[in-house]
């Protein structure tokens, strides 16, 4: 099976592999940094806690990213017209 790579960029397929691995690269650090950072300010919580915490972070930035990336493909057709 071969993928066919449009002129304009990768393929679907391949995005969707990038974002997966986006979101999951995101998700370890945010829970790396969680169990890194939380203790020097004295804030210790369990770990199924930490895990919670940085899904709800993951969501979050996923949010953000689409926003900004829709915003920034609204500028950019906007000012071709």
């Amino acid at each position: 099976m071969s993928v066919r790579i449009p002129l304009s960029g990768q393929s679907r397929f391949h995005s969707a592999v990038e974002s997966c691995a986006n979101v999951a690269v995101g998700y370890a650090v945010a829970l790396l940094s969680q169990l890194a950072i939380f203790p020097m300010f004295g804030i210790h919580v369990p770990l199924s806690t930490n895990l919670a915490i940085g899904a709800w972070f993951t969501v979050i930035s996923l949010v953000r990213s689409y926003v900004i990336r829709r915003w920034f493909n609204g500028l950019k057709f906007r000012s071709r017209a």
